[in-house]
């Protein structure tokens, strides 16, 4: 078959490098929607962020987005985390593909992660503080979670590593015959 996987889940719970090592394991593509949207843009999120604003900014999104999964080819999709709670984006993802996993870890390990690199991540960057962190965290997830849990399959990776991460999506894979 050649339909796309499609991973999604907040910002720092591991989507890109759950994707490259499923895309090795797997033989295929990896493409990531961030570093797409940059490459078409020649700018980086934040900047597009910045100067875009958030609305035109998700508008881009959901138009790359698109215009990656008409490639009517497998490959390994890694979305940015708001991607599927903007317009019908996962309208969209399901319509192209039954693989759609929920990258699923919990808020204290995204914030430890997150807290470390905030200055990469326009939307955390001024946070000032840990416990700020998990907080803002808590509640966007609240917001979110009803959006990333219509993801076909959902991966529950606390205390797992990539490895073991990746070894679960391709069992799913394999008994959906993939």
């Amino acid at each position: 078959m050649n339909l796309p996987i499609v991973l999604l889940g907040y910002m720092g719970c591991g989507k890109t490098k759950i994707g490259k090592s499923l895309s090795k394991n797997l033989n295929l593509k990896f493409v990531d929607l961030d570093h797409e949207i940059e490459s078409i843009y020649s700018k980086n999120i934040t900047h597009l962020f910045e100067n875009f604003g958030e609305v035109r900014f998700r508008e881009i999104e959901r138009e790359v987005l698109i215009k990656i999964l008409n490639k009517n080819d497998a490959f390994v999709l890694s979305l940015g985390g708001g991607t599927p709670c903007y317009f019908d984006n996962m309208e969209i993802i399901h319509k192209k593909t039954n693989y759609s996993f929920y990258i699923n870890l919990n808020s204290k390990v995204l914030a430890e992660r997150l807290y470390i690199r905030k200055s990469s991540r326009p939307l955390i960057s001024s946070i000032e503080s840990k416990e700020e962190m998990l907080n803002f965290i808590n509640k966007h997830l609240f917001e979110r979670k009803l959006f990333y849990m219509k993801a076909k399959h959902i991966i529950y990776c606390d205390n797992r590593d990539v490895k073991k991460i990746s070894q679960s999506i391709i069992e799913i894979l394999e008994k959906n015959s993939f």
